[in-house]
């Protein structure tokens, strides 16, 4: 499998259509068209369904399609890092789910970029789940998480701050009458949970013995990945979410936010990969990060 034709599979994925990612490629349609049908040829599958209108993708071709990304994603990383090996510049990916303390991490890359103005950093946004995937991948180079990781692959490195859990409502809601939410207080109220909270609940292990109840009895009616959009939910009125403090601003809104009656905090991690071999400028930003949280 030649990394061209992974870039000309990915291109007519992304577009929908032979003709417009023929022209982006910069090739004719019958050349774009037989590259792709060689390359299902010699894997023996599908990977596109050719309808009149659109190019859609098989189980296959969504497989092979993330796959390529990844391939990609690392082949770029790979050659920037080969070609800026001996100056301190080039692109930092950070992994991160949201917390107002990830600012801390934001100042410490804005310090490194002060010395440094060609290193450039770039976000990748998710839950934990997500933010674990790119790590192990290699598709991100440092991963800001809750939890533990295998400290026989990874550093974890504390971050000199902790998330603080509450409870978003609506402002004239009967709890927002009340200056701390005890569990029984959400028994019986539709809840809004993050993913990673329903799907492991290893970062959310306090939060789960304060509420007191199995998961399957308390009436969780919706979750989300991104506390905004969790926002949004309550809102419209479609329960309550519990999530950190700080991440969304609530001023002017109909939302408030309350405390738990027992205060529960959340301890973040920046982390990267034991033995991994950084580029120039991730060796700094990895110094300045040990510098300013102090080693791990």
């Amino acid at each position: 499998m030649e990394l061209r034709v992974l870039n000309y599979f990915l291109t007519v994925a992304r577009e929908k259509s032979f003709s417009r990612a023929a022209e982006k490629l910069h090739l004719t349609q019958p050349t774009l068209s037989r590259q792709i049908m060689d390359l299902e040829n010699e894997y023996g599958k599908q990977l596109l369904i050719r309808e009149p209108r659109q190019i859609n993708l098989t189980d296959d071709g969504l497989l092979l399609r993330r796959r390529a990304e990844e391939i990609l994603s690392l082949v770029e990383k790979t050659e920037q890092e080969l070609l800026h090996q001996e100056e301190i510049q080039g692109d930092i990916r950070i992994g991160a789910g949201e917390s107002v303390n990830f600012g801390l991490v934001i100042q410490v890359a804005k310090a490194l970029q002060n010395k440094h103005p060609n290193v450039h950093f770039h976000i990748i946004s998710g839950d934990g789940e997500t933010i674990r995937y790119h790590l192990e991948r290699g598709l991100i180079d440092f991963a800001y998480i809750y939890g533990k990781l295998d400290p026989d692959k990874y550093i974890l490195l504390p971050v000199p701050s902790q998330d603080r859990w509450v409870v978003f409502m609506q402002k004239d809601d009967e709890l927002a009458q009340k200056e701390q939410i005890s569990p029984s207080d959400l028994w019986d109220k539709p809840l809004l949970l993050s993913r990673q909270t329903l799907s492991s609940g290893t970062h959310a292990e306090d939060l789960l013995k304060w509420l007191n109840k199995p998961l399957d009895e308390l009436n969780i009616v919706g979750s989300y990945t991104l506390l905004y959009n969790a926002t949004l939910m309550v809102h419209a009125g479609l329960g309550y979410a519990i999530s950190f403090e700080g991440i969304v601003n609530t001023t002017g809104t109909n939302i408030c936010t309350r405390p738990l009656n027992h205060t529960i905090y959340d301890q973040p991690y920046i982390a990267w990969k034991k033995n991994q071999i950084f580029s120039k400028s991730s060796q700094q930003f990895c110094q300045a990060l040990q510098e300013n949280f102090g080693a791990s």
